[in-house]
């Protein structure tokens, strides 16, 4: 028996007696497999349990999905965070009907041509769903081929990457992918982890040279980020006489891209928030506004940049809404908000609405 069988059979070995008992793992159509890996993206499998199984009780096949409005989509997305998935969940469904009759492509260059499919997704697709002898190498993989192997590159580095893929590829045991590209995934995730590996349980660590030089916190490299920068942003809690309020849709090919908040905006060096309210206001509705008092403040984290944000009841004076900078808007009774889709430093200024306008002071995360 060579090194590569005995470490295929002692991973494959391990993952068969000790696999989690995972929603995804008990159905294994392509559309299923699909949603699975475009959820797990970035996202921990306790989050996205939930959001999985609510996904495909509403949309059981991907023409179900491809038939719904995005804005349906988007709202059983809600919380789940980088909601540029969605969006992209629901064109790639559109094009495999319109495409290929609502059967999903079963080759890695077709399943590539989906949005939002990269590399490492269409290649999970491929082994998962159709047994395609294909390696993967998302961050659980590359974390373990890197202490296993020694493998000293930064691996935030595209040549690091390039050499991870090769051995990843010199590794696929023919035949047995999915077992191994799932049992890598599974170590990474539970044995294997970015910190404090329970080294004591992994099947690899007899084969494990990050074990044997004592590096196993040392490894994978990775170069120290940029410091994140941190923006104020003022949003209007806009009402009409009626004590309706006014809530707008974002641009659908921007950040966050058709959720609906509260508008306002980034404010510049030289100006006040309430002034940086009145200018975002004009620009994106073309109405005028008067400024009151502030009755949030909510503190929230994106994937690139932090951001304080700073709500203010206002009262709308003059002008008709217009989709100046929006993609919609619509006057609502706050007992309606729940109907549309929020981002969740909207969702916090919601809730302190309905708690009558508390302080609502807090960190969250909401990455796109």
């Amino acid at each position: 028996m060579d090194d590569s069988t005995a470490l295929h059979n002692a991973l494959i070995g391990w993952f068969e007696a000790n696999r989690e008992d995972l929603p995804w793992r008990r159905r294994r159509d392509p559309y299923a497999v699909w949603l699975s890996e475009i959820m797990l993206q970035q996202t921990r499998v306790e989050t996205v349990i939930p959001y999985y199984e609510r996904f495909l009780a509403r949309f059981p096949t991907v023409e179900a999905l491809a038939a719904a409005p995005l804005d349906e989509v988007l709202k059983l997305w809600e919380g789940l965070g980088y909601y540029s998935r969605a969006r992209n969940l629901h064109r790639a469904a559109q094009q495999i009907v319109r495409e290929w009759d609502g059967r999903f492509p079963n080759t890695v260059d077709d399943l590539t041509r989906l949005p939002g499919v990269g590399r490492y997704t269409a290649r999970a697709i491929g082994s998962f769903a159709f047994g395609l002898d294909v390696p993967v190498l998302d961050g659980n993989v590359m974390r373990v081929l890197a202490r296993v192997f020694d493998v000293r590159g930064d691996i935030r580095l595209p040549q690091t990457r390039r050499e991870l893929w090769t051995l990843a590829e010199r590794l696929l045991p023919v035949g047995r992918a999915a077992l191994w590209n799932e049992g890598l995934m599974e170590l990474g995730r539970r044995i294997c982890t970015p910190h404090a590996p329970q080294c004591s349980l992994c099947p690899l660590r007899d084969r494990c040279e990050a074990y044997r030089l004592g590096a196993q916190e040392q490894l994978p490299m990775r170069s120290p980020r940029e410091r994140t920068p941190h923006y104020d942003v003022a949003a209007a809690i806009i009402r009409r006489e009626d004590g309706r309020i006014l809530i707008t849709q974002r641009p659908l090919d921007g950040m966050l891209g058709g959720l609906w908040e509260f508008p306002g905006g980034k404010r510049r060096a030289d100006e006040t928030l309430q002034a940086c309210l009145r200018r975002e206001i004009r620009e994106e509705l073309g109405i005028e506004i008067a400024v009151g008092a502030q009755v949030a403040v909510v503190k929230h984290a994106y994937t690139h940049f932090r951001i304080t944000l700073y709500a203010f009841e206002c009262r709308h004076l003059r002008g008709e809404p217009q989709t100046l900078g929006v993609a919609d808007w619509a006057w609502v009774m706050l007992d309606e908000v729940d109907a549309y889709a929020f981002s969740a430093a909207d969702r916090r200024i919601i809730a302190a609405l309905r708690d009558g306008g508390q302080m609502a002071l807090e960190w969250g995360v909401d990455e796109e």
